[in-house]
């Protein structure tokens, strides 16, 4: 009878812990009404910023240790918007990003390390026009909390700096003096619990 009583408190204790340690693990997804992908790449001698309004993603995320998180993201190329239309035309033509082969972009998350109290770099893969590369994220989690209506919300701020030309984005001949390679993302997110 005491074998008995033992074996079944670890059976409870044992399915009580499982549960435990997968309750704290939760998807969250990205409400694009507030968030923005960002970017900004040297003109001459300034730089210029420019956005993509349309995109999607989800986070799973472990909240007892947010190492073991995960992030997958897709960007509609077409979306793309600098505030001037003969620009954006030109970025989606085959000179730039070739929207019509190559209609979205991709980032898939691979690992999460810690680097701070609330911050972390984010390695994944990024494909972009046919070529997929290893880029950081340097993250940092802005909070959880409640919003409108009873949601769960989570906030995050994502930067990176990737070089155009290794997702074969060289320079028309005739920019060629004018744009620099490097391209700054800046990203917010206000994701939501689902």
């Amino acid at each position: 009878m005491k074998i008995t009583s033992h074996l079944v408190f670890a059976a409870v204790f044992a399915v009580g812990f499982s549960h435990a340690s997968t309750a704290a693990v939760e998807t969250h997804t990205i409400d694009v009404v507030h968030s923005a992908v960002g970017f900004s790449i040297r003109h001459f001698v300034s730089k210029v910023p420019g956005k993509f309004s349309k995109f999607s993603g989800k986070l799973t995320l472990d909240r007892d240790n947010l190492a073991n998180s995960s992030v997958e993201a897709t960007i509609d190329i077409a979306s793309i918007n600098t505030d001037n239309q003969k620009r954006d035309a030109h970025l989606r033509n085959a000179d730039f990003f070739d929207a019509e082969k190559f209609p979205t972009m991709t980032y898939k998350s691979r690992a999460w390390k810690k680097t701070g109290e609330n911050s972390y770099d984010v390695t994944g893969d990024l494909t972009l026009k046919g070529v997929t590369r290893e880029v950081v994220l340097k993250v940092a989690s802005l909070g959880f909390g409640p919003g409108m209506g009873g949601a769960q919300l989570s906030g995050w701020e994502a930067t990176t700096v990737i070089d155009k030309k290794q997702f074969n984005m060289p320079d028309p001949a005739m920019l060629d003096a004018a744009l620099g390679d490097d391209v700054t993302i800046t990203i917010n997110i206000e994701a939501k619990k689902v």
